[in-house]
C-alpha cells in the first residue's frame, strides 16, 4: 500500500488516489491529483498538512465553485475542506468552520433569527472560499461580517482579528500570506425570520432570473476594474453573448459568465478568457483580471 495513503489515513482523513478534479469541481473541468484528502475534522487537518509539507506540494480545496483546472494530471495532492462543517452560535456571534457552504450557514441564520447574510444566499461555496476571496453580491461582502479568522500556518493554529486580515474587493490577505483558513468568527444582529426568509428568498431570485446556474461554470470570471464599470455589460455591448470555443460559452443569460455546454476543456476556457480581455481591451481601454482562481501546474495564477 502506498505509504502516503496509509499515513493520511491514519490521521483520520479519507483519500482518494489519482482522482479527477472534474469530479469536484463547477466547472467539471479538472485533471488527476496524486491525493485527494478530505479531513474528517480540524485535527486531522493539522495531520495531513503536516504529513504533506514533507513529502508533496498542496493545495486547498473548498466546494471547487471559483476554481479554474487544468486537464492535464496534477502531482499534488488536494486538501478539500467539505467535512470541516460545524457551527457554533451564542447570541449573536457565530463560529463557523471553513468547509461550511454558505448556502447552509444563511438557512442555519435564518433559523437562528441572525441577519445579515441574506445577500450570500444562493452564492455556491464554502465559507473559507468566501473569506479567502471576500466574496461579495449587491453592494454587500462577507467580510464586514467577519470579527476573526483561526488560521493553520507554520504547524500552528492561531486567530487573527479583523483589523489584520486586509479585505477588499475580492481580496484579502490570504491572497498574499500561505495560511490555511479552519475557522471563522462572525457577528450578525438579530432579527425576525420572516423577514430573513424573505430577503434571502429574494436575493434567490434574482441570481435565477440573472445567472446561469443552470450550466456548470465558475461564477463570475472577472473582477470589476473600477465601480463605475460592469464587465457583463461590456462584454455584452460587444456582440459576445453566446460566442463559443470548443465547449466553452460566454453565457447567452449573463455575459459575465462562461459556462461548459459540453466537454469544455481547459484550454477552451482560457482561450475564451484572453479573447474577451482582448476584445475588451480593445474597446474600451480597460485591462480585465480574473476573480476566477486559476490552477495551472499545480500553482494558483
Amino acid at each position: 500500500m502506498d505509504k502516503m495513503f496509509s499515513d493520511l489515513y491514519k490521521a483520520g482523513c479519507d483519500v482518494r488516489m489519482f482522482e479527477k478534479l472534474s469530479c469536484h469541481t463547477s466547472m467539471k473541468i479538472g485533471g488527476k491529483v496524486r491525493y485527494l484528502v478530505l479531513p474528517n475534522d480540524v485535527v486531522s487537518l493539522e495531520k495531513a498538512v503536516e504529513l504533506l509539507s514533507k513529502t508533496i506540494p498542496f493545495q486547498i480545496m473548498g466546494l471547487g465553485t471559483n476554481l479554474l483546472v487544468q486537464d492535464e494530471d496534477l502531482e499534488i495532492a488536494v486538501l478539500k475542506t467539505e467535512r470541516l462543517n460545524q457551527v457554533e452560535i451564542e447570541g449573536e456571534r457565530v463560529v463557523v468552520e471553513s468547509g461550511t457552504p454558505l448556502k447552509r450557514l444563511c438557512l442555519i441564520l435564518m433559523e437562528a433569527e441572525l441577519e445579515g447574510l441574506e445577500f450570500a444566499y444562493g452564492i455556491p461555496g464554502s465559507v473559507g472560499g468566501a473569506v479567502y476571496m471576500n466574496a461579495g453580491a449587491y453592494g454587500k461582502e462577507i467580510g464586514e461580517f467577519v470579527e476573526a479568522v483561526e488560521v493553520l500556518k507554520e504547524g500552528k493554529r492561531y486567530w487573527i482579528s479583523k483589523s489584520e486580515l486586509s479585505f477588499g474587493y475580492r481580496d484579502s490577505i490570504f491572497k498574499r500570506e500561505k495560511m490555511i483558513i479552519t475557522r471563522v468568527e462572525m457577528l450578525f444582529r438579530r432579527g425576525k425570520k420572516d423577514l430573513i426568509k424573505k430577503r434571502m428568498d429574494d436575493f434567490l431570485e434574482k441570481r435565477l432570473e440573472k445567472q446561469p446556474i443552470d450550466l456548470p461554470s465558475a461564477g463570475s470570471v472577472f473582477k470589476r476594474p473600477r465601480n463605475d464599470f460592469y464587465v457583463g455589460k461590456a462584454i455584452e455591448s460587444l456582440g459576445l453573448k453566446g460566442y463559443t470555443i470548443g465547449g466553452a460559452q460566454i453565457s447567452k443569460k449573463h455575459a459575465g459568465f462562461i459556462v461548459n455546454v459540453g466537454g469544455a476543456t481547459f484550454k477552451d476556457v482560457i482561450q475564451l478568457i484572453d479573447f474577451v480581455r482582448k476584445k475588451v481591451k480593445e474597446r474600451y481601454g480597460v485591462d480585465l483580471e480574473t476573480e476566477v482562481e486559476i490552477w495551472w501546474s499545480g500553482k494558483r495564477l
